[in-house]
């Protein structure tokens, strides 16, 4: 009988070490099938009811993902949006997530005793167990953070900041909503709103045209049905010498929070009698509204990893009547990085220019922030952004509209942005025409939605191309923002 010979000088293991050595094999293999298939090493070794469960309720929840990942694509996606940003939701993922990581981790540690650990060296157990360990403690750390992540969701989404109050109704095809930026220092009282702006939105192609009020702007004047309307019949307006003491339209919020008493039931009275007061300027129902205040501003920059702007004009960090003065600046550029503290500077700053520049820039902020923010940037960091937007943002959008004006600001992503500041020369903040603001809103919006008319030809329509409009003080003060900044892209 013929034997085989051994190479010399090389010795064979002993059966004991070749089987703990096989077994070590098969725990590792065992636990990464679970880790990748959840049941399928249950279903390998002969536990076929265990592992057909666990692999029903896996497959079951990549199915989900796959149908939700492609009505992401539909028409659809503002459903799915809506019904993730419903409180409900986030609430049941954020126990169903430990749940399900429970029971992968027991089928871990499953697999691990499936591999027969008693047959193994005691290297081998310190291995397979360590790698267990690892991979169960790495599982419960994930489930852990995603876990407080959707309680966070469901608290954004509920009353902290999303608690819901208003308009859906579309106002002749177009949702408008009214922008608040608002500084509540050290040095002043309460918030007041020096960036007030009006986002008109088409709801068909999402096209925007952006109005921007002066905070200095007077004769500010409130709807009949507003409590303030009596106290002040002809408008807001103080005869005074000096213009800090004057009734500017920013004032509206703070002589509002003054007089709470007159807005019972109303959680921010500032907010709704600014609403009323500029719908009555613009001749706009406002359906959505969103105030930011700016001492928080920095946190939310950063969070979603800074803007970039273009800037044409040089501005100052620091303040001529501060401490330390003016000791650095923001530099002109193109697509110029801003972080935090140099976007909140950038809007902020009052030194070397007037307040209509300081609004431009203000709004550029804005801008700049919802052309920016894509859905990738909000779901790697929605953790950050939420907490940075408990501290500074308050609005009356329902989390059921959520989808539906996400689905909006990606359309208006892809068409050009009109814009129209009503400031000098177009009005006289002192003593506006009003008439004239409504007029100038009416005339912008038609041209905004004439841009998206289907344009018949000259020889099929019998008449000939109609002329460019001529350039009037609207487009010059839009045309003006330029000079000082834009969103960059």
């Amino acid at each position: 009988m013929a034997t085989t010979a051994q190479p010399v000088g090389m010795t064979l293991p002993s059966p004991l070490r070749r089987s703990q050595g096989i077994a070590l094999r098969r725990a590792v293999v065992l636990m990464l099938m679970t880790l990748v298939i959840p049941g399928s090493a249950q279903l390998a070794v002969g536990k076929k009811r265990l592992g057909r469960v666990a692999f029903r309720i896996w497959a079951s929840l990549i199915a989900l993902l796959v149908v939700v990942a492609i009505l992401l694509f539909t028409p659809a996606r503002p459903f799915v949006i809506s019904l993730y940003a419903n409180p409900v939701t986030p609430t049941v993922l954020r126990w169903l997530v430990p749940a399900l990581t429970v029971g992968w981790i027991l089928l871990l540690l499953d697999a691990w005793w499936l591999a027969n650990p008693r047959h193994l060296s005691t290297a081998g157990k310190w291995v397979s167990g360590i790698l267990a360990f690892v991979l169960a403690a790495t599982s419960g750390t994930v489930a852990w953070g995603a876990s407080n992540a959707f309680a966070t969701q469901a608290d954004v989404f509920g009353s902290t900041i999303f608690g819901g109050g208003g308009d859906s109704q579309a106002q002749n095809g177009r949702i408008n909503v009214m922008l608040l930026g608002g500084d509540a220092g050290a040095d002043r009282t309460g918030m007041r709103p020096d960036s007030m702006t009006v986002a008109s939105i088409d709801v068909q192609t999402g096209r925007t045209v952006l109005f921007s009020l002066p905070r200095n702007l007077q004769h500010a004047p409130f709807p009949a049905d507003s409590p303030l309307h009596a106290k002040y019949p002809n408008g807001y307006y103080c005869a005074v010498k000096n213009l800090s003491d004057a009734c500017l339209l920013n004032g509206v919020y703070t002589l509002a929070m003054n007089n709470k008493k007159l807005f019972p039931g109303v959680k921010y009275p500032g907010v709704q009698a600014t609403q009323g007061v500029i719908e009555e300027i613009l001749g706009l129902k406002i359906n959505y509204w969103a105030m930011i205040d700016m001492k928080g501003f920095q946190k939310l920059i950063d969070a979603v990893g800074g803007i970039n702007l273009d800037i044409g004009k040089r501005v100052p960090i620091g303040s001529l009547h501060g401490r330390g003065g003016v000791y650095a600046w923001i530099e002109p550029g193109k697509n110029v990085h801003l972080d935090g503290f140099h976007a909140l500077w950038f809007a902020r700053s009052r030194e070397y220019s007037s307040d209509y520049e300081r609004m431009i820039r203000q709004k550029c902020v804005m801008n700049a922030m919802l052309r920016q923010l894509d859905p990738a940037t909000v779901l790697t960091k929605f953790q950050a952004i939420a907490d940075a937007g408990k501290q500074i943002v308050a609005t009356n959008v329902p989390s059921s509209d959520l989808g539906t004006l996400l689905e909006l600001a990606a359309k208006g992503k892809s068409v050009p942005m009109a814009s129209v500041s009503f400031t000098p020369p177009l009005i006289v903040p002192a003593s506006p025409d009003f008439a004239k603001i409504r007029t100038v809103v009416t005339d912008k919006i038609a041209a905004s939605e004439a841009l998206d008319q289907p344009k018949t030809s000259a020889s099929a329509s019998g008449s000939a191309s109609p002329k460019p409009p001529k350039k009037t003080n609207t487009q010059t003060n839009t045309d003006n923002l330029d000079a000082i900044c834009k969103v960059s892209g």
